[in-house]
């Protein structure tokens, strides 16, 4: 497990991105795979019926600024269409209280799915407020699906005792996540 972090920490920016994009493809596709679908016929350009399925509509993601950001186009690949949000959330560094300083969401979210992104979840302060903010507009936590790449077993607990209903979806769970991850992939480290 230390080997994932220590990788991330001495890669190359290349490498980084590339492996990060991976992980974070695979977190999103698990959250689709957890939003509702209806079965529905298809035919191809052959002409022949295929038996698949489509997403019900009313599904949205929300990406936590700034490093959410880096998953919104796994998302965005996976689901041309969908709906994305935002949330600007800082945290104090020294009483590591988290602080709402922007919100814009589709105007019907109260009526919609939520696949919230936030790559590296240590403390959890930062995604409960970004639940709060949801909770506020509407969106009730049993449909907020939490996609992360890495998370502290402290984060995790925080947000389950936090609010119960939400499902978090992540690649590890280990003491020691890489809190440099914003700044390794949009380069700004």
């Amino acid at each position: 497990k230390i080997q994932i972090i220590t990788f991330f920490r001495k890669s190359s920016r290349g490498d980084f991105v590339f492996s990060a994009d991976r992980l974070i493809r695979l977190v999103v596709e698990e959250g689709l795979n957890q939003l509702p679908y209806t079965e529905c016929t298809v035919t191809t350009p052959t002409g022949h019926k295929y038996e698949g399925v489509r997403f019900e509509k009313g599904n949205c993601g929300v990406s936590i600024m700034r490093s959410g950001e880096a998953m919104e186009q796994g998302l965005r690949d996976c689901c041309r269409s969908i709906r994305i949000g935002k949330i600007l959330i800082q945290s104090d560094e020294e009483t590591q209280r988290a602080k709402v300083y922007y919100a814009k969401f589709p105007p019907d979210i109260y009526r919609r799915k939520v696949l919230l992104m936030y790559p590296i979840l240590s403390t959890g302060n930062t995604v409960i407020e970004a639940v709060k903010v949801l909770v506020e507009h509407g969106v009730q936590p049993s449909v907020i699906i939490l996609l992360s790449l890495f998370s502290t077993p402290h984060g995790a607990k925080s947000i389950i005792q936090e609010f119960p209903e939400i499902t978090i979806l992540t690649t590890e769970v280990h003491p020691v996540a890489p809190t440099h991850f914003g700044q390794k992939y949009f380069g700004t480290d």
